[in-house]
């Protein structure tokens, strides 16, 4: 396991020609700090690879931490943060379309690219160079598949692929889309090619279990301190959908449902703090996954990086 930035940097440079970087970990473990550090070493520019930090005015809950991208100074730039309106549907496949646009065009300006991100799904689709549909909702198959219990649709999910993780169930909405992409798929088999792998030197930050919830709950006190419930709140004001904002889940599921008197705010940060340990948690499970499909990891302590 890496333990400095120093030996990051000398991974980094002894890369394969045409590799780009990727920083990747579970939330709270500084990934956006470590990326754009890389960033202004080797000449490169930040593609985000965030499922939430896509969305405008959806800033503290996602933890987009604008302000890391300047460095003494200097604007570090970043690509595929603010695209989206807040309360809209953004899949994986326009996220890797988004971004095969952006990496051309850093590289047409002879820059090099760093990956940063927790979704990994997102990762995974970019650098696996995975084909993906341009799904599009149909209401009936929505409908029918909204009449069946979790349970119903979990065994649907079930009979399409195997269940590594529980990314696709668990919640109501992931589970219900993950059977509407497996229908889609099963009725047009090309999308399930693989298209054009990415190369990729890929860091991965992580920690002691305590250290890393730890560092979670702390954020999570400094974002309610940083106005996050006044953020939801103008979310709402400026007319977005309060369902959509709960299907974006964790800091957003919890403050709105706070919001509309459904829990109290004590409740709100008990249930979000345990939410939010639960998806780190997950998040390694993905990326565990990825390593077992190949993806070499280079693994760096948080604790001796950050000395934290």
């Amino acid at each position: 396991m890496l333990k400095s930035y120093n030996e990051i940097c000398e991974l980094v440079r002894h890369r394969q020609e045409g590799e780009i970087i990727t920083v990747l970990g579970p939330t709270a473990t500084g990934k956006t700090r470590l990326a754009v550090m890389l960033a202004r070493d080797f000449n490169a520019e930040v593609v985000s690879a965030d499922s939430r930090q896509v969305y405008r005015g959806m800033d503290i809950g996602t933890g987009k931490d604008l302000s890391e991208y300047v460095v003494d100074g200097q604007k570090v730039p970043f690509h595929l943060i603010d695209i989206a309106e807040p309360g809209a549907e953004y899949n994986v496949a326009q996220y890797q379309q988004a971004a095969y646009v952006a990496m051309d065009q850093i590289r047409s300006r002879g820059h090099e690219i760093v990956l940063c991100g927790g979704s990994g799904m997102y990762v995974e689709a970019l650098l696996g160079g995975f084909r993906l549909a341009p799904i599009t909702r149909d209401p009936v198959v929505y409908a029918s598949l909204n009449a069946k219990s979790d349970e119903e649709l979990i065994e649907m999910l079930k009979s399409f692929r195997a269940l590594h993780n529980h990314t696709d169930t668990c919640e109501r909405p992931r589970l219900i889309k993950a059977v509407e992409i497996e229908l889609y798929y099963q009725q047009h088999p090309e999308w399930q090619d693989v298209n054009h792998p990415i190369p990729s030197v890929i860091i991965g930050l992580a920690g002691d279990r305590d250290l890393i919830r730890q560092k979670i709950t702390n954020r999570l006190r400094q974002r309610l301190e940083e106005g996050m419930i006044e953020e939801v709140e103008l979310l709402i004001k400026n007319g977005a959908c309060v369902e959509q904002l709960i299907r974006y889940g964790l800091e957003y599921k919890f403050v709105t449902m706070y919001l509309l008197n459904q829990i109290s705010k004590e409740d709100m940060f008990e249930k979000l703090n345990v939410a939010i340990h639960q998806f780190s948690k997950r998040q390694m499970t993905w990326f565990r996954k990825m390593e077992r499909s190949g993806f070499v990891i280079h693994w760096v302590d948080i604790a001796e990086l950050w000395r934290c």
